[in-house]
């Protein structure tokens, strides 16, 4: 195995860094990175195998998903009622599901018993049964859920605005899948699909709380250390996706709602992408800033038009996306519409202000440390630098990397991204 320098006892408000995060490779492939915080009693655990919604097909959409959530409903050993005796006599918790690229897991215990938590997060990942009379009751419970998301407007907008930006691309698709595909999927195929898409190759688990490094790394290779699955299949490639060549709008009825939702927007960066921060400072000041930025200012504030206006940006291993969100009376839909790409539009041609930017910069900085107090937010980061090659350095970098971002970075990066004449437009409402 590969390691990288042991953890001290470094104070929790401290950023982490190469000195303070034990990253272990295993023989298997299986990435274990570590930081201690001997201020909280506690362990958080959480990580991610490579397999997700991009190995479904479009007839059994749903089936990564649905396998995730059906990992806790029986193993070899246990049965459902089982394992939750077990993790509740401890006061602890282990939960998964699955996104486009990776099946994610997290999990929480006291530090005396993480060979518990770990013990069962390694029987649920290696030896899940999928019995039929628990599938059926998920099942029930994911139909459910389905049902619920085809009465939310706002869900329905996103959704929507996704096949719009995403077009002919795996990112079009709902991970969770549609009725009819959940409906269509077999008990054995979740077996099957276990079999073949999860193993150790790929995966990654964070842990971070009151335990030596050296201590943890052994805990897990115990359990997970000699895992191995010869089936295990490479995820799929991305394909490339095609921008937008004009604006195209969709809109979607739901009968009897008093709220519609917008979905206004276009591609953004990948997160790896050098122009990413600059995107994310920009998206502070269009839509995040104080009460919404710009678009905040101008829709809700001013004009009244919406019970709630901000922009997002989101990105990941493949193209992201760059969008404003609104929530309005129906009646109003056209004048929102009308004020947030020409909101859009002025950001473009004017970019953002020396002010906006340095408040933006100030912001990104001053929460870093209180997104790392807690064990899970500290997790989280860790699993963050991993996924995306930022290195161990990352957050001790960070703030000098966000005051680097200039005005002229801003504006480039928004006219690359955002073309007021190349939207998606989705509308979800009466």
């Amino acid at each position: 195995m590969t390691q990288a320098k042991s953890a001290t006892r470094n104070p929790a408000s401290s950023l982490p860094g190469p000195e303070d995060i034990t990253r272990t490779v295993l023989p298997n492939g299986l990435t274990v990175l570590m930081r201690a915080n001997f201020n909280s009693p506690s362990v958080v655990i959480g990580g991610h195998l490579a397999c997700g919604s991009l190995f479904d097909s479009d007839e059994k959409l749903g089936l990564a998903d649905f396998t995730a959530l059906g990992l806790m409903r029986g193993t070899e050993q246990r049965n459902f009622q089982q394992l939750f005796d077990a993790l509740e006599s401890a006061g602890a918790n282990l939960a998964f599901s699955a996104g486009t690229h990776t099946t994610g897991f997290t999990g929480r215990s006291l530090a005396e018993d993480l060979p518990l938590l770990l013990g069962l997060l390694a029987d649920v990942l290696r030896h899940p049964i999928f019995p039929s009379d628990e599938i059926e009751r998920l099942r029930a419970q994911i139909l459910t859920s389905l049902a619920q998301r085809a009465q939310d407007t706002a869900a329905m907008a996103s959704l929507t605005f996704d096949q719009l930006v995403f077009d002919g691309h795996p990112y079009a698709r709902p991970d969770e899948g549609w009725p009819e595909t959940i409906q269509a999927i077999q008990q054995a195929e979740l077996a099957e699909f276990h079999h073949r898409a999860y193993g150790p190759r790929g995966m990654v688990l964070a842990l971070v709380g009151a335990l030596e490094p050296q201590a943890a790394v052994e805990q897990v290779t115990q359990v997970l250390g000699d895992w191995n699955n010869p089936a295990q299949l490479d995820a799929p490639d991305l394909p490339p996706l095609d921008p937008l060549k004009k604006t195209v709008t969709r809109k979607l009825k739901i009968a009897g709602k008093s709220q519609a939702d917008i979905v206004i927007g276009s591609t953004g960066p990948t997160r790896k992408a050098p122009d990413y921060l600059a995107a994310a400072l920009g998206n502070s000041a269009l839509g995040q800033f104080g009460l919404g930025g710009r678009i905040g200012d101008v829709v809700r504030e001013k004009s009244g038009l919406a019970y709630y206006a901000y922009s997002s940006l989101n990105a990941g291993i493949g193209p992201g996306s760059w969008e404003v969100s609104a929530g309005v009376n129906p009646g109003n839909v056209q004048k929102a519409h009308d004020l947030i790409c020409q909101e859009i539009a002025n950001f473009v041609e004017k970019g953002i202000s020396p002010e906006e930017l340095a408040d933006s910069q100030s912001n990104f900085v001053g929460r870093l440390p209180l997104s790392l107090e807690s064990n899970a937010g500290v997790a989280n980061a860790l699993l963050h630098i991993e996924r995306y090659d930022l290195g161990l350095d990352y957050y001790r970098r960070y703030p000098d990397l966000v005051r680097a971002v200039t005005s002229e970075d801003v504006l480039a990066v928004t006219r690359k991204y955002l073309h007021s004449d190349k939207l998606a437009i989705a509308v979800a409402g009466p």
